[in-house]
């Protein structure tokens, strides 16, 4: 059984999503397809290299992770599969994979070369999608691409601590479906800098100076319980780690989310000071 995964902006209007399966099923009709997100903001990098950071762990090792998230083949942007993690992902080389390769060195790294054996109007995915099915039945990486020593070096957002270990500066990277807003600010970066001392969470003009274990992780009593507290602020490092900005039963279309009522966005600034 092999298991390819994908994550996308193509979203669920149209009917791209349902030809790429269609066209992975023809080239291998045992393989399992697993849908990460087909949500992912366009052209979004940063937002897909947080996605598929945070889900692959979940799947078995030997999992194949397509990801159609700017994937054209222009210029120095090459397409490529990787080996990391005993997992292989096939994308562009676009800053997507960058953030992996910062934890861990990659197995293997080939620039795909596989394009001119393919139907000369065959597509960015159609060219993922025969290198993921070669992968699936056992195919090494060496036969359809060209060993790399690493990615290619792309600007992307990161998390920084002052030289004095006063401030972690972070940048929002991801706002999630209950408008919850997940930083870059790692729970390592903090553990490693607090040293016992009170800090202060600024976003805009909202400040924290407490770290939920959980989102219902208040003080209840008898005169107020967790209902009450429906819409309150919080602040806590998520299951990946990454600290993140949230309101309490938070409902978008409904009552507000962190994003909606602080008037969060995408690459907004977020810092943690210590006193």
């Amino acid at each position: 059984m092999s298991i390819i995964t994908l994550t996308t902006d193509f979203g669920h209007k149209d009917y791209f999503v349902g030809a790429l399966k269609g066209k992975i099923l023809s080239e291998h009709k045992e393989a399992v397809i697993v849908d990460i997100s087909h949500e992912i903001d366009l052209f979004n990098t940063l937002e897909a290299s947080y996605c598929i950071e945070a889900a692959y762990h979940n799947f078995p090792k030997g999992t194949i992770h397509i990801i159609g998230v700017d994937s054209e083949r222009v210029g120095d942007t090459q397409h490529i599969a990787m080996q990391w993690d005993d997992h292989y992902f096939i994308c562009a080389d676009n800053g997507i994979l960058n953030t992996l390769i910062q934890k861990k060195i990659p197995q293997k790294i080939v620039a795909i070369t596989i394009h001119d054996r393919l139907n000369i109007n065959a597509s960015d995915m159609d060219v993922f999608v025969a290198v993921a099915c070669h992968i699936a039945r056992g195919g090494l990486l060496n036969v359809i691409g060209k060993e790399i020593p690493t990615l290619k070096p792309v600007s992307v957002l990161t998390s920084s601590i002052t030289d004095d270990l006063s401030e972690i500066k972070g940048q929002i990277v991801y706002i999630d479906s209950f408008g919850n807003c997940v930083t870059n600010i790692s729970q390592k970066q903090f553990n490693d800098t607090i040293r016992g001392r009170k800090f202060e969470i600024v976003i805009k003009n909202k400040k924290f100076s407490r770290l939920h274990k959980s989102y219902s992780d208040f003080q209840v009593s008898d005169v107020k319980q967790l209902k009450d507290l429906e819409g309150d602020f919080l602040a806590l490092f998520n299951e990946n780690g990454y600290l993140e900005i949230a309101i309490y039963k938070s409902n978008p279309k409904t009552v507000g989310s962190a994003a909606t009522l602080l008037g969060l966005h995408f690459r907004d600034a977020v810092s943690i000071k210590f006193k």
